[in-house]
């Protein structure tokens, strides 16, 4: 299967990022701020924790924006408040000709959003796009949506700036393992997950111009609305170990590409590293025995679903089905392809499950 990965960093690069984040707590968190578990409550002249506020100030230096907030939801909740920011319902949301994200797809229902597509692989289509519909925002995945993307992302948002349309980019799956995100391409807006770059469950980031940033505190004033002191330090305390973590990780993902393609396990087809949508090995057989062989990888210990997609709960290997939106573009693989993400295992522990796994299938 071709495939078009986006382009993970290295493991010096990984560090080098690890060490300016910490530089950057360093210039917003003096004396032993750092050590406390962190605020609760709406601070007058806030209206949130005072720690909270840290953090955010931490987030938006970090991916060089004027600001930066926390929001309840996860990348999902990030990514309502957002286009909430960008877009009044009814209005025209301009998309890649692909298979939206299923929570991303309710969102838009929701909101009553007229959908424009057009192909983000080809930036004419997305001038013709505009053109022809004068779409009120866009929206832009940064992991891919079916197998034969390979959009560059700077290069999209480029196109949607210069006709003036403001842009919100789902970052998730590729936050700290790229070199930049969406608002750092020049995007509105940037939304992701921190509970995908072992943080809490339940937290979402949105970083980007500072307006938007404002529109999105101002739809979130009650206090059962905020992220908390603790939660906002858990985020933050995760976001520092997920460069190295995830540049280790993809490290093995290769190792173990070239050792199927190598044929090291009889039986398998091809082995390509593709981001679907966390960056992961979509594994083909010769035969029809992907079921079976989920079933059998899972009682040999991989893990048969994700919690949190590379959460800090995610540590065996994960041995799983297409993602939904790869499926949708072509449901032929559904039967002898399955992805599997390394998390925190080495290539060895990953090759044996899968020979024994497959080699039960057969049997």
């Amino acid at each position: 299967m071709d495939s078009f990965p986006l382009q993970s960093l290295t493991m010096a690069q990984a560090t080098e990022k690890q060490f300016r984040l910490v530089d950057v707590i360093c210039r917003h968190f003096p004396e032993a701020d750092f050590l406390s578990s962190g605020d609760v409550g709406l601070v007058p002249g806030l209206n949130q924790p005072r720690t909270t506020r840290q953090v955010e100030q931490v987030l938006a230096e970090f991916f060089h924006a004027p600001a930066a907030a926390l929001v309840q939801g996860a990348g999902t909740g990030a990514i309502r408040c957002g286009l909430g920011a960008l877009i009044a319902p009814g209005g025209r949301l301009l998309v890649h000709d692909a298979p939206l994200y299923p929570t991303t797809a309710v969102i838009a229902e929701q909101m009553g959003l007229r959908l424009i597509r057009a192909d983000f692989n080809q930036l004419p289509a997305i001038e013709a796009a505009i053109a022809a519909h004068q779409p009120d925002a866009a929206l832009v995945q940064h992991s891919r949506q079916a197998p034969q993307d390979g959009y560059a992302l700077g290069e999209v948002i480029a196109t949607l700036r210069q006709a003036a349309v403001p842009v919100l980019t789902d970052d998730n799956y590729a936050v700290m393992k790229v070199e930049h995100i969406g608002c750092e391409h020049g995007a509105t807006l940037s939304t992701f997950s921190s509970f995908k770059l072992f943080g809490p469950s339940g937290v979402g980031v949105v970083v980007g111009n500072e307006e938007a940033v404002a529109a999105v505190r101002n739809s979130l004033y009650s206090g059962g609305c905020q992220i908390q002191g603790p939660q906002a330090m858990e985020a933050l305390r995760g976001l520092v170990f997920a460069p190295v973590m995830h540049a280790l990780q993809a490290e093995v993902t290769t190792r173990i590409a070239e050792a199927l393609n190598r044929g090291v396990i009889a039986g398998v087809k091809s082995a390509s590293i593709a981001n679907a949508q966390s960056k992961v090995l979509l594994v083909e057989f010769e035969q029809p025995v992907a079921e079976a062989v989920l079933k059998h990888a899972a009682a040999l210990g991989a893990l048969p679903y994700p919690v949190g997609a590379e959460s800090k709960y995610d540590i065996p290997p994960l041995f799983y089905r297409l993602s939904g939106t790869f499926r949708a573009a072509d449901p032929s693989l559904s039967t002898r392809t399955i992805r599997i993400n390394p998390n925190r295992a080495g290539e060895e522990t990953v090759l044996r499950i899968l020979r024994e796994s497959y080699a039960r299938a057969l049997a």
